[in-house]
This record gives structure tokens, sequence and C-alpha cells, in this order.
């Protein structure tokens, strides 16, 4: 979990994923018409997500087209945020639901 900490720690790299996120399975070339850095240094930033298993590749041909994985993210969602909010998400749900039926 460390290296998706790492990862979505900067930005660039979390522009990506948006990226991936809004079109999934781009190419490095489609992916860098975006960014406004070097090939290489968006390679880079791609193998970082991909070592963090955010991103994942398949060839196709001569091109390699990178899709978001959103599990890594889930498993933050579920360990670091879930826990933390079930009880406050609980308590508004009971709080709407009461609301709900007062109303005439």
């Amino acid at each position: 979990m460390d290296a998706v900490f790492r990862a979505l720690a900067d930005p660039t790299r979390r522009q990506l994923l948006d990226s991936l996120h809004a079109r999934n399975g781009q190419t490095l070339n489609a992916l860098c018409e975006h960014m406004d850095m070097t090939r290489q240094a968006v390679t880079k930033h791609l193998a970082i997500l991909e070592e963090a298993n955010l991103v994942t590749t398949m060839r196709r041909g001569r091109e390699k087209e990178h899709y978001l994985n959103p599990v890594p993210i889930n498993e933050i969602a579920e360990r670091w945020i879930g826990k933390f909010e079930r009880g406050r998400l609980a308590a508004l749900s009971d709080l709407k639901q009461r609301l709900e039926r007062e109303e005439p």
C-alpha cells in the first residue's frame, strides 16, 4: 500500500489517472497529448503507476494501451476512509430517514 500512496502523492500521476478514468485504454502518445512534459517523463510516471498496480497495460500490435486499475484505490478507501466514516454515514442516513418521515 506504500507504493500506492507514493504514486498518488504526485499531481502529475494523479492527472494521468484522471485521464485514464475519463478514457481508459490510451496509448502513450494519447496520454502525452494532455501533458506538459516530455514523452520520457510521462513514461517514468507511468512506470511508477504500474509498479503500484494502479495502471495495467496491454499490447495491441506495436502499441501499448494503458488501463486504470481501480482495485488499489478501492482498497485504500475501504481501509482508510470506510472504517472512519461508516459511523457518521450511518448517523446521517438515520437522520435523513427521520426527517423524511416527519415531512407532511
